[in-house]
């Protein structure tokens, strides 16, 4: 794995994380019963994005540490990945015919 794609997959595996992370703790306007006239009553008052963001690069950097180990000491390879994927593999028929 190249410099490139190890920012590649931790841009992506930070994204994933960060999407997972943004629901949790939110208080809406609903919530706090102080609906600002205009919006949705589910707007969010208090979202702790800060907070988020540096909790998700600490858990993105976790992950992608693991995924890297992997990766880099070919546990599992890409001809591994091919035979769970090749044809009639996943249609419940044996491949003997």
């Amino acid at each position: 794995m190249g410099i490139v794609s190890g920012l590649v997959l931790y841009a992506v595996i930070w994204s994933l994380t960060f999407l997972i992370a943004l629901p949790i703790r939110v208080q809406t306007q609903g919530d706090l019963d102080d609906v600002v006239p205009g919006t949705h009553a589910g707007a969010p008052e208090h979202h702790h994005l800060r907070k988020k963001a540096l909790w998700t690069t600490v858990v993105a950097a976790v992950i992608w540490a693991m995924a890297a180990t992997v990766i880099l000491s070919e546990w599992i390879s890409v001809d591994d990945v091919e035979s769970w994927f090749r044809a009639g593999a996943w249609s419940g028929r044996g491949t003997d015919g």
